[in-house]
């Protein structure tokens, strides 16, 4: 946070400048920042009504937001519709960005219960989220399951965009020895090989592409390799801590 002054907690004994979360999904990767904020001060939290289900009926642990005084606020995002994010400090208070969810096709994480997740709409598992202030778009996808196909045009359309990045193979994990599952698998396409991001998303227009959630067996992260040369020749970023956008 010291490297990154907005983060710099303001007054003691806690504090957080982050005013509210919005969650894509279940996955822990997601979630698991939560719990970092407990206690903090309240949070809005925004996720589909399926993810909050399974936050706080099936994991007693992320009742610690509760604590906080006054506590957690929840938000159900609603899908096909636009929404706009509380700020900090009221509950009447809007930020003037607004937000919209965007399907996606992946599932839900293996830990939520066969029981819970019989009664989940499949709709309402991974999301992407498009921002836009005045006439400036962001798109945001940290996870793009295979098979999604309106992400694209969203992203298209938006100025800025901050897509899955999580593996360059398929058979990544695989050949690491770390799972015995590929990257569609687990819900990621990957972005070398037929139908990868690189080539299944090419643009024309101005559109600035950043890769984010890069997992640490990726090998773009290796700025000598030639994975890394091959992405920032095909116009791609890579993400890196403190990175900051100005639309």
């Amino acid at each position: 946070m010291l490297s990154t002054p907005l983060l710099t907690p303001a007054r003691p004994p806690r504090h957080t400048p982050i005013a509210g979360v919005v969650l894509t999904s279940a996955d822990v990767d997601s979630v698991a920042g939560l719990l970092h904020l407990r206690e903090f001060q309240p949070l809005h939290i925004y996720a589909t009504a399926s993810v909050r289900r399974i936050l706080l009926e099936e994991n007693r642990i992320f009742g610690v937001l509760g604590r906080a005084n006054p506590p957690a606020v929840w938000h159900d995002i609603p899908l096909d519709a636009w929404f706009t994010l509380v700020s900090a400090g009221s509950d009447d208070s809007r930020v003037s960005s607004r937000c919209r969810a965007v399907r996606l096709s992946g599932g839900y994480p293996d830990y939520v219960s066969d029981r819970l997740r019989r009664s989940l709409p499949p709709e309402e598992a991974v999301i992407a989220l498009v921002v836009a202030e005045g006439t400036a778009q962001m798109f945001y996808a940290p996870s793009l399951p295979d098979g999604s196909k309106e992400w694209k045009d969203w992203a298209q359309k938006s100025d800025l965009c901050l897509l899955d990045g999580t593996f360059w193979d398929e058979h990544e994990l695989i050949s690491e020895g770390v799972s015995s599952k590929t990257a569609r698998e687990i819900g990621h396409i990957p972005l070398s090989g037929a139908g990868g991001l690189l080539e299944g998303f090419e643009v024309y227009q101005p559109i600035r592409r950043v890769l984010i959630h890069v997992n640490n067996t990726n090998p773009i992260l290796d700025e000598d390799s030639p994975e890394h040369r091959q992405v920032l020749q095909a116009g791609w970023e890579i993400a890196y801590d403190g990175m900051e956008f100005e639309l």
